[in-house]
């Protein structure tokens, strides 16, 4: 029986007695293993299938009847909508309007929400006197509120700031105050028996325990702006992606809908796409689970 030579490594020779000659015999052992070179798809490319393949059904349902233009209008006649009220200047107009509304109302709903969350979270009497009260508050719909703010203060620009204001509040507050929260009491006594004092404990221990959880709330807050905006616009707009939707609606013009709807979906994916690197930079000290591969 023939024994094939084997590759790649060296077995130990056996002992030899005295006056017996000796015979080293040198066995390799050859590499089986093959390596696979695998076909891996980009990460963006795959993140951009769901999108092309759900507008690719809608081109394929509405060119073939199955969508008639009376329920939706194609996408072909969105882009050329698209294309005409660029060049007259009445979409780059409503966007601005809209984010300038959306701008405003954030900053005050950020503002207010660190605010109230600072307070909650380091401070037990805070927590007491806070917590409660945006607990209950929040269980009362913020869009429901629109009469009551148009009574408050009018038909004009400050119920619908006042609107995306609110609706920023409430995710900002409690990611906020949940990460402050979350700390690790370990660290806190550990820096206490450092010698940092309450301004360096929060300023090096707590507030990085709970810039993850902000983060998370920054997210929410931001599609929250854009949906409270949505409803806020509807509330006797003069000008913004509202104001283009309510005279739409009055003409059954499917195409102009649609075409603010993915207007209003395209800013909400830019600044979620904006925090996310925000998060990457900030995070850096932070080992994540990113999924397998």
């Amino acid at each position: 029986m023939t024994t094939k030579p084997l590759d790649a490594a060296v077995l130990p020779q056996r002992a030899v007695p005295a006056g017996e000659p000796a015979q080293a015999t040198r066995v390799t052992i050859r590499g089986t293993a093959k390596t696979t070179r695998r076909l891996t798809v980009p990460r963006s490319v795959r993140r951009a299938a769901g999108p092309v393949g759900l507008v690719l059904l809608w081109f394929l349902t509405s060119a073939t009847g199955v969508l008639p233009e009376s329920v939706l209008a194609s996408p072909v006649d969105v882009v050329r909508q698209a294309v005409d009220l660029t060049k007259n200047g009445e979409l780059p107009s409503a966007i601005a309007a809209s984010g300038r509304r959306a701008g405003i109302g954030f900053l005050i709903g950020a503002t207010v929400a660190l605010a109230l969350s600072l307070l909650a979270g380091l401070f037990r009497l805070g927590e007491d006197v806070i917590d409660s009260s945006m607990g209950m508050f929040r269980a009362i719909p913020w869009v429901g509120l629109i009469p009551l703010f148009i009574v408050w203060f009018g038909i004009e620009e400050t119920p619908k700031i006042a609107l995306v204001a609110l609706g920023v509040t409430y995710p900002l507050y409690f990611n906020i105050y949940g990460g402050i929260r979350s700390t690790d009491a370990g660290l806190v006594e550990a820096a206490r028996m450092m010698g940092l004092g309450r301004l360096g404990l929060i300023r090096y221990v707590i507030l990085p325990s709970a810039l993850p959880g902000a983060l998370v709330g920054l997210r929410y807050a931001l599609s929250t702006a854009w949906l409270a905006l949505v409803f806020a616009e509807q509330i006797n707009a003069d000008a913004g992606l509202g104001y283009l939707m309510s005279n739409a609606q009055q003409y059954f013009r499917t195409d102009i809908i649609v075409l603010c709807l993915a207007v209003y979906a395209l800013l909400g994916l830019a600044c979620d796409f904006a925090v996310r690197i925000l998060s990457r930079r900030l995070l850096t000290w932070r080992a994540n689970f990113e999924g397998d591969a």
